[in-house]
């Protein structure tokens, strides 16, 4: 796909003894087009995502979250990458104390220039939005699921071709078991900004000099008709990010998905990344302008693999490759 910008130039002054005249130069300047970014494969990630409901709910402290956590390592190890596990303990805010672990893998670790693509890979242990059987666990397949499914799936991309920079994908644990749907001013502990991205706020405080030239967050990437804002934080933060990503949506055709209309700001994990580990980054989430964010499945018995659609999968994938591969 090639643009092209036309500049007026006003110059070439031609000086007489008996007078000046001005010309006036037309230059046509072709601007660098997109370089094409490996295929996204939607159905690779609709089957990272459904390997992912069929562990079950991948709730912190059961063996579920276990077992897909090491299916995560065992993932990335196997596309090339150096794979990190940075494990904590952090207490919820009903008291719950948490065995959690980010997973962090590196692919092209020797380049010097890096992006950070990152989600969430836990799910909430009771879904307190439904009136049926809220306090139990969800499917969660697109608040979770989703984002690990679009970013396994570049991670296997990336195991075939490589960009010229170096990309790190993160999957953070303990996001989603902040206080129940309307609750409000539970203090926190010293230390900590919100119960909500346990995983995020503390790999911000302890990343051992990791830096990164930005970085995308993925958070339910994958719903039937979903669209994507600009959520207003990541405006603050990295407006320039923001620009890049949904000019090339809008560029590769999925302007129908990535919608240049500025929101209102959420807590999530890119928050502590911006603030605290001071890294601009910028979240992908669904707005829903009759509902908000996240949409009426958010955390209800609603969210499961019925909900998930490939051509949303896709619009988002290859989006974030086809930025990750023009840097």
């Amino acid at each position: 796909m090639k643009k092209y910008i036309v500049y007026i130039v006003i110059g070439l002054h031609l000086i007489s003894c008996s007078d000046a005249k001005k010309e006036r130069a037309v230059v046509v300047k072709e601007e660098k087009p997109l370089l094409q970014a490996p295929s996204f494969n939607a159905d690779s990630a609709y089957a990272f995502i459904k390997k992912q409901v069929d562990f079950g709910p991948r709730v912190p402290n059961s063996a579920e979250h276990v077992a897909a956590g090491d299916y995560f390592v065992e993932k990335f190890k196997a596309y090339g990458a150096e794979v990190k596990e940075q494990n904590f303990e952090a207490t919820t805010f009903d008291g719950v104390n948490l065995s959690l672990r980010n997973i962090i893998s590196s692919f092209n670790p020797q380049a010097t220039k890096r992006i950070l693509l990152a989600t969430h890979w836990d799910s909430r242990p009771f879904a307190d939005k439904d009136e049926h059987a809220p306090n139990e666990a969800m499917e969660a397949a697109n608040d979770g699921a989703s984002g690990v499914g679009v970013l396994l799936e570049i991670g296997r991309q990336l195991s075939i071709k490589m960009p010229h920079v170096g990309v790190d994908i993160i999957l953070f644990d303990g996001e989603d078991w902040g206080e129940k749907y309307n609750m409000r001013g539970v203090p926190t502990p010293e230390g900590l900004s919100s119960w909500w991205c346990l995983g995020s706020q503390y790999w911000s405080k302890n990343k051992n000099g990791y830096g990164a030239y930005y970085g995308i967050l993925l958070d339910m990437v994958g719903a039937r008709g979903a669209q994507f804002h600009i959520e207003g934080l990541s405006n603050r933060y990295a407006p320039k990010v923001v620009k890049k990503i949904w000019n090339t949506a809008s560029d590769i055709g999925y302007s129908n998905y990535f919608i240049p209309e500025k929101q209102s700001e959420i807590t999530d994990d890119h928050q502590f990344v911006n603030e605290v580990a001071k890294i601009p980054m910028v979240d992908i989430v669904h707005y829903d302008p009759n509902h908000g964010y996240f949409g009426d499945y958010h955390h209800t018995h609603k969210d499961n693999l019925s909900l998930i659609d490939k051509r949303t999968l896709k619009a988002v994938g290859q989006t974030v490759l086809t930025v990750i591969f023009n840097e």
